[in-house]
C-alpha cells in the first residue's frame, strides 16, 4: 500500500470510527499529538484509548477532506471536521501532518481551529 493509501484508508477508518482499523494503520510506537488541545499520546494502546474517548466524546464526528499531499515518507492532509455537540451542529478546519515509517503512521500531528468552531444552521452533523 502506498502512502496515499494508507491516509485515504486511514481518513475512511476515522469517518467509520473504526478502531480496529485506525489501530492496524499505527505503529507501535506511534505519537498522537493535538497541538490545539495540547493532547499528546505515545505507543499505540494509548493512542487507541485516546480516540475511543473522542469518538465516545463526538459519536457523530466525520471529516471531509478538502486536500492530501503525499511523499515517500509523509503526508500531509487538509480537512474540516463536522460534529454535533449539545444539540449544535459545529464544523472546524484543520490539517494533519502524518510522518511514516514501515508502511505505518509513525505520528499524527494535529493542528485545527477547534478552539473557534463555526455553528452550521440547518444541518445535521452527518449531512
Amino acid at each position: 500500500m502506498n502512502v496515499r493509501e494508507l491516509i485515504d484508508s486511514y481518513n475512511d477508518a476515522w469517518n467509520r470510527q473504526d478502531l480496529d482499523a485506525i489501530h492496524a494503520a499505527h505503529a507501535d510506537d506511534i505519537v498522537f499529538h493535538n497541538h490545539t488541545a495540547a493532547e499528546r499520546v505515545e505507543g499505540a494502546a494509548a493512542v487507541r484509548a485516546h480516540i475511543a474517548g473522542i469518538f465516545e466524546n463526538w459519536p457523530t464526528l466525520r471529516f471531509t477532506g478538502r486536500s492530501l499531499r503525499v511523499g515517500e515518507d509523509f503526508a500531509v492532509s487538509e480537512w474540516t471536521a463536522r460534529g454535533e455537540k449539545d444539540g449544535r451542529v459545529l464544523e472546524w478546519d484543520g490539517v494533519d501532518v502524518f510522518p511514516i515509517a514501515g508502511g505505518k503512521i509513525a505520528r499524527k500531528d494535529v493542528y485545527s481551529t477547534s478552539f473557534n468552531p463555526r455553528t452550521v444552521s440547518g444541518t445535521s452533523a452527518t449531512d
